[in-house]
């Protein structure tokens, strides 16, 4: 296959779909790692270090690289980020499409990014550029879409919702691993409650005084406060396929009887 004039493409998009991608660096010498390679030691140095750490020169030095010899693969930082994302999100997750109902493969697909969230923290902190255009985020999209479409909605408005449920898993990963990241070991719950209780009368806060009082008040979020969060918006979804004149359904975005 000829090489991809990718003057016009987003960074990375070439490499990302395996195909080779034209060089400015004339090094002129043998390359001794591989693309992959190079993605495989940035996906490790950002689980370690974090999104932050996330440097040409670092990723070379684990690969024993010099920090100009790694542009022999990759010619940028951003291409980089492009295969690293494609890479930590991985194929889209099974038994969504599958699913006995569209509910049912909406939420597993939106805690299925919450738990890739879980396992790379840092994905939270990488740059969106778009609409999926990677293999493995095209899936990803492709797996939900798939669900709102049979529900009965048209493709765009399939999108229009992908996109809400895509931004809530965000959310709740990020806000997920910033209460995560910045929990003192020596904070107590119960000093912090006895502490500002009283301070919450005095000013008249009586809802959120009856809440800490509950121990229902609380910096964690938990697997109840995602599924009662993703369960409006899904409510919200099927008051939209609901709508619907009776007997008229989407295929594919063409109104079909049934």
């Amino acid at each position: 296959m000829p090489l991809t004039d990718d003057a016009h493409l987003p960074p990375g998009l070439v490499l990302a779909w395996g195909l080779p991608a034209k060089s400015k660096n004339k090094l002129g010498r043998k390359p001794t790692q591989s693309v992959e390679q190079i993605v495989d030691a940035a996906l490790e140095l950002a689980d370690a270090e974090g999104f932050a750490a996330l440097s040409m020169p670092k990723i070379a030095q684990r690969l024993g690289l010099t920090a100009n010899a790694i542009y022999r693969y990759v010619s940028s930082r951003d291409e980089l980020l492009v295969l690293l994302g494609d890479a930590a999100w991985g194929p889209a997750p099974d038994g969504v499409v599958g699913a006995r109902d569209w509910r049912a493969g909406a939420t597993a697909w939106t805690q299925a990014m919450v738990d890739r969230c879980d396992i790379h923290p840092w994905l939270c902190d990488l740059p969106i550029r778009g609409a999926p255009m990677t293999p493995n985020l095209l899936g990803w999209a492709e797996a939900i879409l798939k669900v709102l479409t049979g529900a009965g909605l048209s493709p765009a408005e399939s999108l229009s919702c992908a996109l809400l449920l895509d931004g809530y898993a965000r959310r709740i990963a990020s806000a997920r691993r910033d209460v995560r990241d910045s929990s003192a070991s020596t904070v107590e719950p119960a000093a912090v409650a006895q502490f500002l209780e009283p301070r919450l009368h005095e000013l008249g806060y009586s809802v959120l005084a009856a809440l800490m009082a509950g121990d229902q008040y609380t910096d964690e979020i938990r697997d109840a406060d995602v599924t009662f969060g993703l369960d409006r918006i899904l409510d919200g979804i099927d008051v939209l396929i609901t709508q619907r004149p009776p007997g008229v359904r989407q295929v594919a975005g063409v109104p079909r009887s049934p």
